[in-house]
């Protein structure tokens, strides 16, 4: 170091840099680990690790033993596939640095510089050195599997070392950089590109450079895939069960880190061409390069632009960054010298596009605009929409009956169907008065036409729903025009798929909503520097309500459930950025005196009371019982044939009182289905239930459990419950596993059997008897436990019942509440890989857990809330919905699904294709007509002659089923596609959206970051009020 100084202060350049890198050769610590740069002239210093070539032997499995179960075999064949997957990972890279980089090295001249193959390879040996060590250990392992049938500890101790994610970080942080100066290469240097040509050719796979060195991207998600089908076909008590479940938790720990350090170097590569597009002395160069902005969301979309009839004019092309509070929307600019070689060079490694930046703005300026929706969202008489070589936009409400953007024409449609089906019933009562019969003018036939136009609406509200799926509208702000009234734009863009546009509705909502005050920031990271850096995909909050519309009392919280509830009203967009749909049962009360339940509704932008009803005592505790699945629920039979056995979704609630409520959760019903005591009046702590038994925790220590039924109550509360003494204490929390229930008092948790309700084991969570296990959650294969005094938490395995990691949590909050010594945790929830921990200080913790089969253990520091309570978190809860499934289906998906094979299958004809939005097309089926017909194939059954001024053919069949008539009659035979409600069982496969709120309770709203008597926003409630913290989370896709 002191060699370095004096170099710094008298030395010249070089030989500071020759200092520099000879200290940095002597001292370990100060080796360079940093990103490599492109240049030639620049020496980095890059000190090359030196690795021993290792030649393990290849692993081999012996032939297979006589008299192994079905699942040892499968074991042992996932074994050989684990055993080949390494082997041809290990080749893969060693074809790396065989094939491409030794002979790069040792080329003359050279077609690439020494720095730079060191750039392009950056620890490409170190992970082949990683994975030659674990390939000796696996040969070791698999020699004697028969023996042993262990594995999991091997994964364990090879990939939860520190050295391998150094490795991997290193290579996934590089790999932008090493495409980029192959790319540069291969556009500059033909020898290179050549060189790349002929190595793919001489391949045996013909598998390019790039995809040679993606492998080690995707190989943690490969061995996550092979260990969790190795996981379930291990059984409980196997010596290798627990290894496995903590070989998948550390490879899924690893890939978590890897796959969001990837992510940010992309982010940072985005911006960074993005930047380039941009003159360095523009604002919104200098607000891209301030490195305050996050990039949400990226994906090209298609412009669209339309005709004055809706029909489309052209299309192109943009590239669209949502950013943490702007949009900017670029031009993609292909223009390579030489368009062949570009081909050839794109053929062997992404090349990505230049930029032309287009337009930005603030993202609160920004409004998403439904076809049909428009409503009052906006003034049209300010709204621009610029025509296809138009040379001046013209206003949307200048010109009326004229439709700009192809949809709204389908809503001019339904109306003359609507003003139709109103003529034909006028007809129908018409038809009523006649004297005569006749077979094809009578009351069944007018009858026919209303349903037949009925059906008719019905399929252009689903092209209406159709065509907003994919099709994204943005309302800009624009320049004033002369007189200085504000003036809007709109553009329109055309996702790839439905999910697109549901992700871009959704991440523009919780964007907006993460710039306001109380969100800025939200959510503290606690490192090294102390920097608040909360990552993209943190809850937000969306609101603070009071949990009680009754100010005047001083009502206690006691716990809150959500009913979930689909609501059809709800938009395309509505559902994309609403909470998740339901409603939200919130219980509490008064000590002494009665209790009281508030119901929210979620199926608005902001929550609302819609209902509130006294109770005779104090909620304590609510369990949301969902309809039975098919198979859960006593005779089928009989729930089949009696619809009044129908079992609905309910709610339980306990009181202080010793009574069991239950309720009808259909909407706002408040319907009460059943009342109960518990056994001597005991309150009533918990409830918990499983596909058989309702449970409920008592303040005597006892486990009531009471029996599903078959009729429209899904419990038995009439009769007496099976009883269980757990213990002398009270029953503070239960949990319900599949196969058992556990029941926590005092220290100790006792493991029920869930069916035969007997005690197989209990253990004790705790070493001091005063402390009492208060909450319990479960996530993969253990369970976080939190006790009535204390900030820490413990882990417990689910099937050992071992005790394998402890938590403090106070040393997460030290900074926000500096001098607090005693913390207490007073609320536990599990959610979408988040453990969120409420204490009695009204912070709120969150910390990443494992989202897989595997142990949950905690790796990463977590982050702290900075809005919380005034006083202890009473609850943490979760609400979910899972979107409709026909939402994610594309036109293009709907026209060439799987039914024209199944129409095939049944002799039907196959339907045609919805054809394209054409204006002649149209004309044409205008011409042709529509034959009204729904239920009636013939009219040859009824009575009366046939009224026609034709002859009746001579084969006797009916004039309506001549060939030259319209007909969309095929349809009727398959209602579901058409009834809107009506599931459809060959959706059952699509992936669905979850859509998560998290809701905490507590005494009042505080912001831990606003300074004493700072300006900030209004707190809704007051700070001895209950009041209701909703974050949302962004939508898992």
């Amino acid at each position: 170091m002191t060699q370095l100084m004096k170099a710094a202060k008298s030395g010249t350049k070089d030989g500071l840099e020759k200092t520099r890198i000879a200290v940095m050769r002597k001292v370990s610590f100060l080796h360079r680990k940093d990103v490599l740069g492109d240049s030639e002239e620049e020496d980095m210093g890059l000190l090359e690790v030196s690795v021993t070539d290792i030649k393990p032997p290849a692993p081999e499995l012996g032939p297979m033993p006589e008299g192994l179960s079905p699942q040892q075999v499968v074991r042992r064949h996932i074994l050989g596939s684990i055993v080949q997957s390494e082997g041809s990972y290990v080749e893969s890279l060693k074809r790396v640095l065989q094939d491409y980089r030794n002979p790069l090295m040792e080329m003359e001249p050279k077609v690439l510089s020494a720095r730079k193959c060191q750039a392009v390879f950056f620890r490409v040996k170190e992970i082949l050195h990683c994975h030659s060590m674990f390939q000796i250990a696996l040969s070791s392992r698999v020699a004697e599997w028969d023996a042993t049938e262990k594995i999991g500890d091997l994964f364990v101790a090879s990939f939860s070392k520190s050295m391998v994610l150094d490795v991997y970080s290193d290579y996934v942080n590089n790999f932008t950089n090493a495409m980029s100066i192959i790319k540069k290469a291969c556009l500059t240097k033909p020898a290179f590109l050549e060189f790349l040509k002929r190595r793919q050719v001489c391949s045996p796979d013909r598998v390019t450079l790039y995809g040679l060195m993606v492998k080690p991207i995707q190989r943690f998600p490969q061995f996550i895939l092979l260990l969790q089908d190795m996981l379930k076909n291990t059984p409980r008590g196997h010596p290798d069960r627990l290894s496995l479940q903590l070989a998948l938790t550390e490879l899924e720990t690893l890939a978590e880190k890897l796959n969001e350090q990837k992510r940010l170097a992309d982010q940072v590569a985005e911006i960074q061409q993005l930047t380039k597009s941009v003159s360095d002395r523009s604002s919104l160069n200098k607000l891209l390069t301030s490195g305050q902005r996050q990039l949400l969301l990226c994906e090209t979309l298609t412009e669209t632009v339309y005709g004055d009839r809706g029909q489309l004019i052209k299309s192109k092309e943009r590239r669209v960054f949502l950013l943490s509070d702007m949009l900017v929307c670029a031009n993609i600019n292909f223009k390579p010298a030489n368009h062949r070689g570009q081909l050839e060079i794109s053929s062997l490694v992404p090349l990505g596009p230049k930029y032309v930046v287009k337009w930005n703005t603030a993202l609160p300026q920004v409004q998403v605009v439904e076809v049909g929706q428009e409503g009052g969202s906006y003034d049209k008489d300010n709204v621009l929409i610029q025509h296809a070589g138009a040379k001046k936009a013209s206003a949307a409400g200048q010109a009326q009956n004229k439709v700009y953007f192809g949809p709204p024409r389908l809503f001019q449609e339904l109306q003359d169907l609507q003003k139709d089906l109103a003529v034909v019933e006028q007809i129908t009562f018409l038809i009523s008065t006649l004297h005569g019969t006749y077979q094809n003018l009578n009351m069944t036939v007018a009858q026919d036409w209303c349903l037949a136009l009925q059906r008719l609406m019905r399929v252009k509200e689903e092209e209406i729903h159709s065509a907003n799926k994919c099709r994204l509208r943005l309302l800009l702000p624009g320049k004033p025009d002369k007189s200085g009234r504000p003036i809007s734009f709109m553009v329109v863009f055309i996702t790839p798929n439905p999910l697109s546009k549901i992700s871009w509705v959704n991440r523009l909502h919780l964007a907006k909503i993460g710039l306001r005050e109380e969100n800025q920031p939200g959510w503290l990271c606690p490192d090294e520097d102390k920097k608040s850096k909360a990552p993209f995909w943190c809850p937000i909050l969306a609101c603070c309500i009071p949990a009680f519309s009754s100010r005047g009392l001083s009502l206690q919280l006691g716990a809150l459930v959500h009913s979930p509830v689909s609501c059809p009203l709800l938009g395309f967009s509505a559902v994309s950025t609403s909470l998740p749909q339901g409603y939200l049962w919130v219980g509490g009360g008064q000590e002494g005196a009665g209790g009281q339940v508030e119901i929210f509704s979620l199926n608005r932008p902001s929550p609302r009371t819609v209902k509130s009803f006294p109770l005779a005592a104090p909620v304590l505790c609510m369990e949301y019982i969902p309809e039975p699945e098919e198979g859960e629920s006593g005779d089928e039979s009989h729930v089949a044939t009696d619809p009044s056995a129908t079992v609905h979704p309910t709610i339980c609630l306990g009181l202080r009182d010793g009574s069991i409520l239950v309720y009808g959760s259909v909407d706002t019903g408040t319907q009460c289905l059943a009342t109960c005591r518990s056994p001597g009046l005991q309150p009533v702590l918990c409830l918990r239930h499983n596909p058989f038994h309702l449970f409920a925790g008592l303040q005597d220590g006892t486990l009531a459990a009471y029996p599903r039924t078959s009729g429209g109550v899904p419990w038995d509360l009439e009769s007496p419950p099976v009883c269980l003494t757990v213990g002398p204490g009270p029953i503070r929390t239960l949990l319900s596993l599949e196969d058992a229930v556990w029941a926590s008092c005092g220290p100790r948790v006792t493991v029920v059997d869930a069916t035969s309700l007997q005690t197989q084991q209990s253990f004790e969570a705790h070493q001091d008897e005063t402390v009492s296990v208060a909450h319990m959650v479960k996530a993969g294969s253990g369970v976080w436990m939190a006790f009535s005094s204390g900030s820490s938490i413990r882990l417990f395995h689910t099937e050992t019942l071992e005790h394998l990691q402890e938590i403090n949590i106070a040393t997460r909050t030290t900074f926000l509440l500096p001098g607090q010594k005693h913390l207490c945790v007073t609320s536990l929830l599990i959610c979408q890989g988040l453990l969120w921990v409420g204490t009695d200080q009204g912070v709120i913790v969150l910390l990443p857990v494992p989202r897989l089969e595997g142990i949950p253990k905690i790796t990463g520091k977590g982050m702290v809330s900075l809005n919380g309570h005034c006083g202890p978190v009473a609850f943490l809860a979760v609400a979910t919905s899972i979107l409709a499934p026909d939402i994610l289906r594309s036109d293009q998906e709907e026209a060439e699904g799987p039914r024209a094979e199944e129409d095939k299958a049944d002799g039907q004809a196959p339907e045609p294709a919805p054809a394209p939005v054409s204006h002649v097309g149209r004309e044409l089926t205008r011409k042709k007509g529509i034959l009204l017909q729904y239920r009636l194939r013939s009219t040859a059954h009824l009575p009366g002659p046939l009224l026609s001024v034709r002859e009746p053919p001579a084969d006797g069949s009916a004039l309506e089923h001549s060939e030259e008539d319209g007909s969309i009659y095929e349809m009727a035979d398959d209602p579901d596609v058409w009834v809107r409600s009506r599931p459809c069982t060959r959706d059952a496969h699509r992936k669905e959206i979850c859509s998560v709120a998290i809701i905490s309770g507590g005494q009042g709203y505080r912001n831990f970051g606003s300074a004493p008597g700072g300006s900030g926003r209004p707190a809704p409630c007051g700070e001895t009020d209950s009041a209701l913290l909703i974050w949302q989370v962004p939508l898992t896709l």
